[in-house]
Parts: C-alpha cells; structure tokens; sequence
C-alpha cells in the first residue's frame, strides 16, 4: 500500500500539477523500504502521469478552433518548430522540474508516437530515481 502511495505521488508529480515526489521517495528509502520497489514504483507513477499529459496534448488540438482554446495557430507553429528543432530526444528532459511535463504534453500536441514516447519518457524518469536513491544513499553514507 505504501509503494501506491508513492506511485499516486509521483503520478501528479509528472502531471501539470505541482508536486513532487522526491521527498516521500527518500523519507522512504530511510524508513528501509526495499530500493527496487520505490525505484519501480516512482518510475511507473511518474512515467504513468506523463501519459496522462501525452493523452491531454492529443486531445486538445480536437478544440483548436474554439475560441477558448489557449493557444493560436501561430503559436502551436512555433512551439512545433522547437519541438523538431530538438527532436525526439527533448523527452529525455521529460524528468526535469517546470519543462518535463510542458515537454510531454507537446509531444501528445504533436503526435510522437507513443510507443517512443514512452521509451524515452520511462528511461528518463527510471534515471532520475536511480540518482534520487543514489543521493540519498550518499547522504546516509555521509551521517
């Protein structure tokens, strides 16, 4: 129960809501949890949320001639053109905080295919938890 808790965390952490996962990970990884199963359910949860704004991205563009629609045809061209400029490879960022989760919801606004998105998107976020726990490994070791 305690590993979906962790996974429901790092799910909204990936998610255009603010949160963060890292500090529930480490408290824990303190408290003896075993690594593998934080690890693995940090990375499903998050990797899980990141789809969610995949999904999002894709079916916004349904609303593009609505008047409500938050972004101009203009716009999606520039942000498109940024997206190709950098490629498939920018949802290795996917993992940093404030422009992961704008990455993955482009990604859907653009159509990546999704068996590459979520390669890209999972191997990204199964590092940033490996150096999680590797830090807070490290700053255990230090004490």
């Amino acid at each position: 129960m305690d590993y979906l808790l962790l996974a429901g965390a790092a799910f909204l952490a990936a998610t255009l809501v603010p949160f963060s996962s890292e500090a529930l990970l480490s408290a824990m990884q303190l408290q003896g949890y075993n690594l593998y199963g934080l690890w693995l359910a940090a990375t499903l949860g998050n990797t899980l949320g990141s789809c969610v704004n995949w999904q999002l991205g894709r079916y916004l563009l349904h609303f593009r001639d609505r008047r409500w629609f938050p972004f101009t045809e203009d716009q999606l061209q520039r942000a498109q053109g940024q997206f190709n400029r950098w490629g498939l490879w920018s949802l290795l960022l996917s993992w940093v905080p404030l422009i992961g989760d704008p990455i993955t919801f482009v990604a859907g606004v653009f159509r990546v295919r999704f068996i590459i998105f979520i390669a890209l998107v999972a191997l990204a976020k199964a590092l940033r938890y490996a150096v999680v726990i590797g830090i807070t490994n490290g700053l255990v070791s230090v004490w």
